[in-house]
């Protein structure tokens, strides 16, 4: 047991995933920040590799259907101007969503994104899940991931992982994924690139 949990914390300091220390937002504040991107539904995994190490540092969940919102467990994407309830972000409209991503993109740092077509069904699945789920242990960002994913219809091959790019790896495997990585040489500030990228708001 004590080398499971050591093994927890080397994960978290490798990773920078943390425990939301931030407030809930209201319902009310949830249903007005809703938005719907239209189109294809999508499940897209992003994961934050290490430039130097290519170890994984953050898994996270975007599920766009009848409403597009990112499942960000134990993340640190933080503003005033998110809506933001059991680590699940809403209103993630285009600008949010590449906000999202500059932010975690920075010198040591970059973002994989691998979008996958669902059918509404699918997408709706997973907006109940991530909902559903509350807010995660620091640490546990792919885990929590990796088991909503294994519970949507036709994606029951995931295996549960604590380790992003092991996450990433399986993703790849699946047919009609579309991956694309943002680098950005950024200083190494998560709190200081959120409230940049806000501003483009």
């Amino acid at each position: 047991m004590k080398r499971f949990l050591a093994g927890l914390a080397l994960i978290a300091l490798v990773s920078g995933c943390a425990a939301n220390s931030g407030g809930d937002s209201s319902f009310d504040e949830i249903s007005a920040a809703r938005y719907q991107a239209g189109g294809q539904p999508t499940l897209t995994v992003f994961t934050m590799v290490n430039n130097r190490s290519g170890s994984g540092g953050h898994t996270s969940l975007m599920v766009s259907g009848s409403e597009r919102v990112i499942f960000d467990p134990a993340g640190s994407f933080r503003d005033d101007r998110v809506v933001e309830r059991d680590d699940v972000l809403y209103g993630m409209t285009p600008g949010w969503v590449q906000a999202y991503k500059s932010a975690h993109a920075r010198s040591t740092f970059h973002v994989v994104s691998q979008e996958i077509p669902v059918t509404a069904a699918q997408a709706e699945q997973a907006l109940r899940l991530v909902k559903a789920n509350g807010s995660v242990a620091g640490a546990f960002c792919a885990n929590a991931t990796s088991g909503i994913l294994s519970q949507i219809d036709g994606f029951g091959d995931v295996k549960t992982t604590f380790f992003p790019t092991n996450l990433m790896d399986q993703i790849e495997t699946f047919p009609n994924v579309t991956t694309t990585r943002l680098f950005e040489d950024d200083p190494d500030d998560l709190a200081g690139a959120v409230r940049a990228a806000a501003l483009t708001q």
